[in-house]
């Protein structure tokens, strides 16, 4: 029934708990299959997908486009696109089964709660802020997954190969009224907030919102952006 999607790019550090995650509603038959989609890794990301039994698709490195590869190769008729450094809280699989089950979500997409893997103060003021963005905005990124069918996906046109904000993208083409928050949790690794700081990278994120919704073409915001 579901296909999980998840672009990866030298990601070895963080797939395996993923995937582990993913694991019991595997079992319950209810994921029917993971697939990875690779840019290219060269840490042994795509041995790793392998020896835990998902399909795996390369191509070059861009996660706009890895995320329809992904699309494309997955046999599901819903899906569920997920960050490498991301992991389900176990009760994810209820929440999804609840969604899915409901006719009127066939034109609708869900997305998880939003956490940081960090106990500093800090990551708990970015998770209300990222509750803020989301409920008032409309707008989750690509962090909090994102569950949807196969139809409504291939009707808003899908992601496209952007260098930058492929899932604001997306998200705006489905439009504030038909997103819901699942009563779940995705928590995802805290290590680029860590290393390029608590302030800096937010502001830097929203900067690049910021010159988005300007105009501004997505591979001139991702230059800026590195």
């Amino acid at each position: 029934m579901l296909s999980v999607v998840i672009p990866t790019l030298n990601a070895a550090a963080t797939l395996t708990p993923c995937l582990a995650a993913l694991a019991p509603a595997r079992e319950s038959g209810f994921v029917a299959e993971v697939v990875v989609s690779d840019g290219g890794s060269g840490d042994g990301t795509t041995a790793l997908a392998a020896g835990a039994g998902a399909r795996l698709v390369q191509g070059p490195a861009g996660r706009g486009g890895q995320l329809q590869r992904g699309a494309v190769a997955a046999t599901g008729s819903w899906l569920l696109f997920l960050h490498a450094d991301t992991v389900l809280a176990p009760d994810w699989l209820f929440a999804a089964e609840a969604f899915v089950a409901g006719d009127a979500n066939l034109r609708r997409a869900g997305y998880f709660r939003f956490a940081l893997d960090d106990e500093a103060a800090a990551a708990r003021r970015l998770e209300r802020i990222v509750a803020w963005r989301c409920r008032r905005l409309g707008l989750p990124y690509g962090d909090q997954g994102l569950l949807l069918s196969r139809l409504f996906y291939g009707e808003r046109g899908g992601f496209r190969a952007l260098a930058l904000m492929e899932d604001v993208d997306l998200v705006r083409r489905i439009g504030r009224r038909r997103l819901e928050a699942l009563p779940a949790v995705a928590c995802t690794s805290a290590r680029r907030y860590r290393h390029g700081g608590y302030f800096r990278r937010p502001a830097r994120n929203l900067c690049c919102l910021a010159l988005y919704y300007l105009g501004l073409p997505p591979a001139m915001i991702a230059r800026l952006y590195r």
